[in-house]
């Protein structure tokens, strides 16, 4: 649906293109031919669809600025001295604009369906608000059209941002009760389940960051906030988790088919080479110079359970145990998330072998969820159109299973229908499946920092992790649960090496990668990735932790955390022409 954008002559009418809040849309004498029938309501409200995320970079991406992905570089947010005032960005109100100037007009409507069209006006304002509140905290809560003379809200100061939510947990509620669109074969237009859903995601971040940043002194509000997340998935029909004809794939099919498997898919963005509308999934994922060359962490990989239900971190070697033995029996997602041993890809439809790449990947653990198996030209050029996923009901029964653990209502049967559901369908089996956890896993504890000792709610969020990695979801996690130093914290770690010299890392008989110190070796091997070891501080250069053996290290420069980050600093500019908007704490 996000195609529409490049559909929208009707908005040719109306100006929308401004930056400052008190540049408005202009009314025409065209506004009945909009606002007088339910097609011009249609349309206009199509333009809101351009507010979900762009298929270019994708919500793949965001990942790659989170503890649990080594990656190319260091994010603005994380380089020291690179965020400032100077260089924030994102305050543009310029959808807001579009979207009130729309609801006020069809509010005057006669149009029979017109709170159909109010309510997505509504949810994507809702959406628009939630993304301003996540950024920058406090901001101006903006229901109408400005008028230029209204001095007093183009200069007033930035509203309190839990009022803010108050007021999108509102829309969203407006939208759930007055979209009639309830299901959508496509699953690329906004239904009152699209806004159910995404009302689950928004409120569990709320519940989080009020119980969490006790700072604010919000805490008693936040069970609230969790009850609303559970009331709302329990609305939600018409959904199930994807069930692919071979368990090992019915996981990654979600991901990289054209046509979203409407069974789980909410909402995509369905992409469509006829209209060169495209995302830069295998080019960002696999080349290495394009794009991040985002590759897993071992200590993420490590919280991948046995096939049997049992923590891999229970084995009292882990930590020395190979890449080809340690990926065995593991839940099927990791072979469905990162290249193992039996993973095959083609060139021009000709089938080849695809272990890890080290001219592609840093750790080793090299993902391949939303990346075609075919290389040409989807690794060299920005032509993936399989469809963007952007809400999914395993999301939701996430989202539902942490608000459980988080009140403690958490039962054998709701266990069953969320986490266990979510590992049953990755080949899971064993009592993890029915019965809730009642002792800490010891590495969860430890890879939390010590924050989190509850037993339940560490294996909802190991499941979270495992189950939306590559979805977008991970940095506002971190940042909800008020854990950013591992931003900072967590090891850009890799597979273990147990010495130098070569490799075989899908055991089909043929070195993969050759790790070295000094003087490159040679090899007959035309496709040995060389890694140079050798001692070094440099940004960009693979250690081994030991020296000589160890755990892979990538250095991918400083990175730095600091609790005033988990705000970005009001943009100067703005504050120059507003010095009433203030600026967050620390900048």
């Amino acid at each position: 649906m996000k195609t529409f954008r490049y559909l929208l002559p009707i908005l040719i009418i109306i100006s929308l293109a401004s930056c400052d809040l008190d540049e408005i849309p202009v009314d025409t004498a065209t506004n009945q031919a909009i606002f007088g029938s339910a097609s011009g309501l249609e349309l206009y409200a199509n333009s809101f669809y351009d507010i979900l995320p762009g298929t270019d970079v994708g919500v793949f991406q965001s990942d790659d600025v989170s503890d649990l992905v080594a990656r190319n570089g260091v994010d603005n947010l994380l380089a020291p001295g690179a965020l400032s005032p100077i260089t924030s960005s994102g305050w543009s109100w310029t959808d807001l604009r579009n979207i009130n100037y729309f609801i006020e007009n069809a509010e005057e409507s006669t149009v029979p369906e017109k709170n159909h069209y109010i309510g997505m006006a509504r949810f994507f304002r809702a959406l628009f608000y939630f993304d301003k509140v996540k950024r920058f905290g406090d901001v101006p809560w903006i229901d109408r059209t400005i008028e230029i003379t209204d001095s007093l809200t183009l200069h007033g100061p930035r509203t309190n941002r839990f009022e803010v939510m108050d007021n999108v947990l509102a829309d969203l509620d407006y939208a759930i009760t007055n979209i009639t669109l309830a299901t959508d074969p496509t699953s690329t237009r906004i239904t009152n389940n699209v806004a159910r859903a995404y009302k689950t995601r928004i409120c569990l971040y709320e519940a989080s960051f009020r119980k969490y940043h006790t700072d604010y002194n919000m805490q008693s509000t936040a069970d609230a906030w969790y009850q609303e997340v559970i009331k709302e998935a329990d609305n939600i029909a018409g959904f199930s988790l994807h069930q692919g004809t071979l368990q090992a794939r019915s996981y990654r099919e979600i991901f990289i088919t054209k046509t979203p498997y409407a069974d789980e898919t909410i909402l995509a963005v369905a992409l469509d080479a006829s209209l060169q509308v495209f995302s830069s999934a295998n080019r960002r994922f696999i080349s290495p110079t394009y794009g991040n060359r985002p590759s897993l962490t071992r200590n993420f990989v490590n919280t991948y359970l046995k096939l049997d239900g049992t923590p891999f971190t229970d084995n009292p070697n882990y930590q020395m145990t190979p890449f080809v033995d340690e990926v065995k029996d593991r839940d099927l997602r990791l072979k469905q998330t990162i290249r193992l041993g039996d993973y095959r890809r083609t060139e021009n439809g000709v089938p080849m072998v695809a272990p890890p790449n080290f001219n592609q990947t840093v750790t080793g653990y090299q993902p391949i969820k939303w990346c075609y198996d075919e290389r040409f030209p989807y690794d060299d050029e920005s032509r993936n159109d399989n469809a963007h996923i952007i809400m999914r009901w395993g999301e939701v029964l996430l989202n539902k299973a942490e608000a459980l653990a988080e009140l403690g209502a958490m039962t054998n049967a709701t266990w069953a229908a969320t986490i266990g559901a979510l590992r049953q369908r990755a080949g899971i089996t064993g009592a993890t499946l029915t019965t809730m956890p009642s002792i800490a896993d010891p590495y969860l504890v430890n890879f939390y920092q010590g924050k989190f000792t509850n037993a339940v709610l560490l294996e909802v969020m190991r499941e979270r992790a495992v189950e939306l990695i590559f979805e977008g979801l991970r940095p506002d996690d971190l940042k909800r649960w008020r854990i950013g130093k591992l931003f900072q914290d967590a090891p850009m770690n890799g597979m273990y090496v147990p010495a130098l010299g070569e490799y075989d890392l899908n055991e089909d008989g043929i070195m993969d990668v050759y790790f070295y110190q000094g003087s490159k070796p040679t090899s007959t091997n035309p496709s040995i990735a060389f890694v140079d070891v050798s001692p070094s501080t440099a940004t960009g250069r693979i250690q081994l932790s030991n020296g000589t053996s160890g755990e892979v290290r990538w250095n991918p420069g400083v990175r730095e955390w600091l609790d005033k980050k988990y705000l970005y600093p009001i943009p100067e500019t703005d504050r120059d022409r507003n010095p009433a908007l203030g600026q967050n704490p620390g900048w």
